[in-house]
């Protein structure tokens, strides 16, 4: 796909990988909607992007996806990629684990995916071509410890897109996921605070911690889960993938 002009809609849009997707899908001359709950983070990146715009809404509230979506066609048109980024983790033992917790894991990584490519479908349907690229994680391939919920909700979104990319791939809409390890984002800083102040060391060992296991010794970087993005939405020929972004960790 030619991505020249081409409407991207990129939920969780205001940091992080959200934003670097946002930048790198940019200067390959989309026309984007960046979406979250923040306005003044969507707002700054919005200004600085080439032909973009903003709409504050919850991907877990469909009736709020719809309708600032429906505003975001009123400028740009019909949607023809859509990159469900928006997610959020935290660390607790299941024994620990509320019903709310639970809930709040599923709604915002397993629910808000559904409720983006859901959304935007139709557009892409109308107009036999499309992308949808779910940026999941190496939760969603392995276990986590303290991560039971997190790590539930972001193996069901592999299997949405797996189920997807069977399903729409014969009509010209492929469906692929990102999965990044441990990744230099501001989430990522919280949990390295988090483990600071349960055990008592310093940052530098705390991030040991999170790269033992990591044969190239440094975290992914935003920018190199952005383009692996921009690659699934150049070709057609990656559909149903899950691509591992993790430095080859044990």
């Amino acid at each position: 796909m030619n991505l020249m002009d081409q409407h991207a809609l990129v939920t969780g849009a205001g940091s992080g990988v959200g934003l670097a997707i946002a930048q790198q899908l940019d200067a390959q001359g989309c026309w984007l909607t960046l979406c979250g709950r923040n306005e003044a983070p969507l707002k700054q990146l919005a200004a600085s992007l080439r032909n973009a715009q903003f709409v504050i809404c919850d991907v877990t509230d469909r009736a709020s996806l719809d309708a600032a979506l429906s505003k975001a066609r009123d400028k740009f048109g019909p949607f023809s990629i859509a990159i469900a980024n928006a997610g959020s983790a935290e660390a607790r033992p299941f024994i620990k684990l509320s019903q709310q917790d639970w809930q709040d894991a599923m709604g915002v990584n397993l629910n808000g995916c559904f409720n983006t490519f859901q959304a935007v479908l139709p557009d892409l349907l109308a107009q036999g071509v499309g992308r949808l690229i779910a940026v999941s994680s190496t939760a969603g391939l392995r276990g986590y410890k303290y991560a039971s919920a997190y790590s539930a909700a972001k193996h069901g979104v592999i299997g949405l897109v797996k189920s997807l990319a069977i399903e729409l791939g014969p009509k010209n809409i492929t469906t692929n996921a990102v999965c990044p390890g441990f990744t230099d984002t501001p989430m990522l800083q919280r949990s390295i605070e988090q483990i600071m102040q349960a055990t008592s060391v310093d940052r530098q060992q705390a991030e040991q911690q999170l790269l033992k296991d990591n044969p190239i010794g440094r975290f992914t970087q935003t920018e190199e889960v952005a383009a692996a993005v921009v690659f699934m939405c150049q070709t057609a020929a990656c559909n149903g993938h899950a691509l591992r972004l993790d430095g080859g960790a044990l």
